[in-house]
């Protein structure tokens, strides 16, 4: 005997219990499942209601995630295509800011450990931070400032 498909909300918890989801994702991922119109956007208020869903969770489970190895530009995009409140975006980039140039040093250590040795190499360690995301600045002064703390 077959079970029955789970119903809205039971998908929307499966879902929660392996990491935060935005209620954007939710509504992005659970919408195919949508029988009668308005019982997606019911459940959600009620998973939102009883604190399933919470936007903050989302933005602190994301640096948490991922802001040791990438830059700022890289998570803003990353919080915005989840569908959070431009404030709480804002605020989680300028939390990031204060440790861009210290989250790229640690970056490229992992990576390359010592100075470049000529301008190829240099440009090659550049383009790799500018990938994760991180400022020009910061990309500056770890690269020409080696391991060094400046």
């Amino acid at each position: 005997m077959a079970l029955p498909p789970p119903s809205l909300k039971g998908r929307a918890l499966r879902l929660l219990s392996g990491r935060e989801h935005s209620r954007a994702e939710l509504e992005r991922r659970l919408a195919q499942f949508e029988e009668e119109p308005g019982a997606l956007a019911k459940a959600l208020d009620e998973l939102q209601a009883k604190g399933f869903i919470n936007e903050q969770r989302v933005v602190e489970s994301v640096l948490n995630r991922r802001s040791a190895k990438l830059g700022t530009a890289r998570i803003r995009q990353e919080l915005q295509g989840k569908g959070l409140a431009p404030e709480a975006v804002l605020d989680a980039v300028e939390q990031l800011r204060a440790t861009e140039v210290d989250r790229a040093r640690e970056v490229w250590r992992k990576k390359f450990g010592e100075p470049a040795a000529d301008a190829a190499e240099r440009g090659k360690q550049m383009r790799f931070l500018a990938s994760r995301g991180f400022g020009g600045d910061a990309i500056r002064k770890v690269v020409s400032g080696g391991g060094d703390d400046d």
